[in-house]
């Protein structure tokens, strides 16, 4: 394997050559989609979910995290919704990858998400890969990887299934609930679904819809899988292949979306990857380059390529606006909480307010400090 250091954001990154064979296999992903590394609820028959394909799923599961103790008056709960790659493993070692939790900037003891006084929640979401029923999960009829037999799912089912999760739980309503991109999604769903459940929320760098972009791009990530000849039609769990390379490459393609050509230019600019001359080869000659593709090859280490077709398809149709004939949007203008870097985008229609780091903390530590109203 190719290691090679590079300074990125200020510090020293080694960068890994596209190596596919250190992938996990899909029987060990498929083991973790039916039994995960966390806590697992299971609905049996009796207690379908009721999809917008106009399909009932019974039985499934959803696993997920918790992080702090819920109080006695079950008032102190907090939602994390995590985005398209992500999972429920916000503040904790990683099973698969071994990494540490993709939040835990802001979820601990001590943290603007603090664990000590709130009780935080993160479901893997319905249609992904870590412990929540989707197409790596086994179809109960078949005894098979559901595959492309599983039904389409939308962000409103994902927010429905994580309700039943919390009246699993027993928790009338959240004190707050975070989530950025997809996640984002999910919070201002749930703000509609559900408005007398939540008392506040904090949807990050996502919009009310995608653009014809956003769409175009999820597209071609998504061709990038099926055309991978690895893929088989979504059998690859029965045929014993791994469509690695195709999905690999959609990561790569959808990634260029969270940074803008600005964005990139400075972080990488044109820069040669360690070597002062281009090699007149197809290596990774540019920093840029060997950015993707460790992008690439460690993202299909821990996801599902079929459950990457599903999420982005359920981002694509999410349009709150027009599921409510345009009634809120002003006021989700008004809210939304951007990236820290002005320049990082995720484009649509109404778009997202870009603040300063520090603006965004400030958010959440008045919110979480006990400064202001927190009735926990």
């Amino acid at each position: 394997m190719d290691r090679r250091p590079f300074r990125f954001a200020g510090r020293i990154v080694t960068m890994v050559e596209a190596d596919f064979s250190v992938a996990l296999h899909p029987a060990d992903r498929a083991r973790e989609a039916d039994n995960p590394h966390s806590l697992v609820v299971r609905f049996g028959m009796d207690k379908p979910l009721a999809l917008d394909a106009g399909i009932e799923l019974a039985p499934f599961q959803i696993g997920y995290q918790t992080y702090g103790t819920l109080n006695a008056e079950r008032s102190n709960a907090v939602l994390i919704c995590h985005a398209l790659t992500g999972d429920q493993h916000v503040a904790n070692l990683h099973p698969v990858t071994q990494k540490p939790g993709w939040w835990e900037t802001m979820v601990g003891p001590g943290r603007p998400i603090d664990t000590g006084r709130y009780f935080v929640i993160c479901p893997n979401v319905l249609g992904a890969c870590m412990g929540t029923t989707g197409p790596a999960s086994t179809n109960p009829k078949t005894g098979m990887p559901w595959g492309l037999e599983f039904p389409v799912i939308t962000i409103r089912d994902m927010v429905r299934a994580q309700a039943m999760l919390l009246d699993h739980l027993g928790i009338a309503s959240l004190f707050s609930m975070a989530g950025g991109s997809m996640g984002g999604m999910q919070v201002l769903q749930w703000c509609t679904s559900y408005p007398r459940r939540v008392f506040s929320a904090l949807p990050i760098a996502t919009s009310t819809r995608h653009s014809a972009q956003n769409i175009a791009f999820h597209e071609v990530g998504r061709q990038a899988v099926m055309a991978d000849p690895e893929w088989r039609h979504g059998r690859y769990f029965a045929e014993g292949t791994n469509p690695q390379r195709g999905l690999a490459v959609a990561r790569m393609g959808n990634h260029i979306t969270y940074l803008s050509d600005a964005a990139l230019h400075r972080k990488f600019g044109r820069r040669f990857q360690d070597r002062d001359n281009p090699t007149f080869s197809f290596d990774a000659d540019f920093q840029v380059e060997s950015y993707l593709r460790h992008q690439g090859s460690t993202f299909v280490e821990r996801f599902d390529a079929n459950s990457y077709l599903y999420l982005t398809r359920a981002m694509d149709y999410f349009d709150i606006a027009a599921d409510y004939g345009g009634v809120g949007v002003a006021s989700y203008s008004r809210e939304l909480i951007g990236s820290g870097d002005a320049e990082t985008y995720r484009d649509g229609e109404l778009g997202v307010l870009a603040q300063a780091a520090d603006q965004r903390l400030g958010i959440f530590g008045k919110l979480f400090s006990g400064t202001g109203d927190t009735r926990a």
